[in-house]
């Protein structure tokens, strides 16, 4: 009988725990490292035998905030995570998922989704299981399906509060003593079932409610009360365990983070706070941020932040667009139909309304300034002139307010027109700031979310491609700790994120000067031909999730060898 299943020769081992790294060799038995030695191990005692001369080893990536509670449905990989060397991740974030939802209620959900997190709704409807009723039920549903990566799940507290008191009454009142008791309960049975904790979104009814309802109304967890939300946070002290995600409104900083606090320290758990990015117009933005996570650290508070560090840019149609939600006169005109989207763009008193904003520089939070979108593709011949002008140009091009020329064009092409807003979270020394806090985890790859405007399920590609290749903020040892083992603390994935002898082989394989995302493109492969945006990975020679490869050279070998990881592990 073979010792080991495989060996990984000659690579150069980062094992994640901010160890400098050294030649090795790795050995594989029954999906887990058996040996990790810099001696060489009989290569004659294993099945296969893999020459990393040359590349990179290290842990593979955990992905702490996604959302393919529907696309892993019909893609085991979870991609784009799956093709960047994300081995496992963590679903249910911002209070939103699936469960618990009643059958009745269930194309309400995706309708929600379908809005709030940019899921297209008919592939929804056509690709998921809807095997389950219970948040425990959903849990088991995803131990049934075949998984590319290893996967826990938070209980989200919008599905949960929308089963016990119904989506209206979510939005209009408190919770009932009783209703309050039940809800918490359902948060225990999610926990005794494999649960990491709970997350939500708290954003409330201002112009940080960027994400919004079908109906353009907030989501339910963004009219929850703080004293709710606290609440529940009291469930996770009295179990002892388990952490908070939250994404949360920063409309009154000072308040808003103060409430943050109060969470960690009510639940005594660890709190990932969502988000942080560099901004270059608002630069004491992130420093603010950051100040408080070390000082909330200090007072004895866990917080830690998730940072943003690919760049924010996104490509889009107002189509479907929904990530000007956050000011009301865009999300009046991008509401509804196409037809009526199209109807509510021709009306003299909304452009009045846009071009007020427009002229008081009012700058949506997640696109940046207006003037600055650029009209990257046109549909109709006669509009190709206007390609690659910013709407600052358009306008004088035309000799109008840019508003009337902007609307004008994508009324004429039916909503289909194109359009590129340039990052504007890309100051190196804001990113080096961010990151030189201990508090500070890569991510918010939003996966299976806006799958037609963003592919940040790059980031794990281009933290190394860009901040420790390209630009030097951080060494080749520290960005694997906060691609793998620091995330893996912060989840509970309690053996994963660090090559270590009996840990599971969870494992890239990769060349560093190579590593790079490929072109953005699109890619007609969601039920009913829907389609996403998306950026592949290469550089990347192997992924191995629990011992078996998942992707050689980019290419998928089939293998599901991924798990669901009650209570972190397997």
């Amino acid at each position: 009988m073979a010792q080991f299943d495989t060996i990984i020769k000659n690579g150069t081992i980062v094992d994640g725990t901010r160890a400098a790294r050294f030649q090795g060799h790795i050995g594989i038995r029954d999906g887990a490292i058996a040996a990790v030695s810099q001696t060489a191990l009989d290569e004659a005692s294993a099945d296969t035998v893999i020459d990393a001369a040359g590349l990179v080893v290290a842990p593979g990536f955990i992905d702490l905030h996604t959302h393919y509670d529907a696309q892993i449905q019909w893609d085991p990989y979870c991609t784009l995570s799956g093709w960047h060397g994300v081995t496992s991740l963590v679903l249910g974030n911002c209070g939103f998922g699936f469960a618990p939802v009643a059958p009745e209620n269930r194309e309400r959900a995706m309708l929600s989704m379908s809005r709030v997190e940019a899921i297209p709704f008919e592939s929804m409807k056509q690709g998921m299981l809807w095997d389950w009723v219970s948040f425990p039920d959903w849990l088991d549903s995803l131990q049934r399906m075949p998984k590319g990566v290893n996967v826990v799940s938070y209980v989200p507290l919008g599905p949960l509060m929308t089963y016990v008191m119904g989506v209206d009454d979510c939005k209009n009142r408190e919770p009932t003593p009783e209703e309050l008791a039940e809800m918490c309960r359902l948060i225990e049975a999610g926990m005794d079932a494999g649960a990491c904790g709970w997350s939500v979104q708290h954003l409330g009814d201002g112009f940080t409610s960027v994400q919004r309802d079908y109906d353009g109304t907030p989501m339910v967890t963004d009219c929850m009360s703080d004293a709710t939300c606290l609440a529940f946070a009291e469930v996770l002290r009295k179990r002892g365990g388990g952490h908070i995600q939250i994404t949360q409104a920063q409309e009154d900083i000072r308040e808003d983070l103060i409430f943050v606090e109060k969470l960690a320290e009510v639940s005594e758990c660890p709190v990932l706070f969502n988000v942080v990015s560099a901004n270059n117009y608002h630069p004491r933005q992130s420093k603010r941020l950051v100040d408080w996570a070390e000082k909330a650290q200090a007072r004895g508070n866990r917080i830690y932040l998730q940072a943003v560090n690919v760049g924010n840019d996104l490509t889009y149609t107002f189509e479907d667009f929904n990530l000007l939600d956050g000011q009301e006169d865009w999300r009046d005109v991008t509401l509804g139909s196409v037809s009526e989207r199209m109807e509510k763009m021709k009306d003299p008193a909304r452009r009045e309304k846009l071009r007020m904003d427009y002229d008081h520089g009012r700058m949506p939070i997640a696109t940046g300034p207006i003037p600055k979108f650029i009209v990257k593709e046109t549909v109709k011949p006669e509009n190709k002139q206007w390609e690659g002008m910013t709407l600052a140009e358009l306008g004088e091009a035309q000799g109008r307010h840019p508003i009337e020329a902007l609307l004008d064009l994508v009324v004429d092409e039916e909503l289909k027109t194109v359009i590129f807003t340039p990052a504007f979270n890309t100051d190196v020394e804001l990113n080096r700031e961010i990151f030189a806090s201990e508090f500070t985890v890569p991510g918010v790859s939003d996966g299976g979310a806006h799958t037609k405007f963003v592919t940040i399920g790059r980031y794990t590609t281009e933290f190394i491609a860009d901040f420790v290749r390209e630009k030097g903020i951080l060494s080749l040892e520290e960005a694997h700790y906060r691609l793998s083992c620091l995330p893996a603390k912060m989840a509970g994935f309690r053996d994963r994120g660090t090559i270590s002898e009996g840990r599971p082989a969870d494992i890239v394989i990769y060349d560093f000067d190579e590593l790079r995302s490929t072109p953005s493109e699109i890619a007609h492969d969601f039920p009913a031909d829907e389609w996403r945006r998306v950026q592949k990975a290469e550089g990347y020679h192997y992924i191995m999730v629990n011992g078996e490869v998942t992707f050689r050279d980019g290419v998928c070998t089939n293998a599901t060898p991924g798990k669901l990881l009650r209570h972190g592990h397997a």
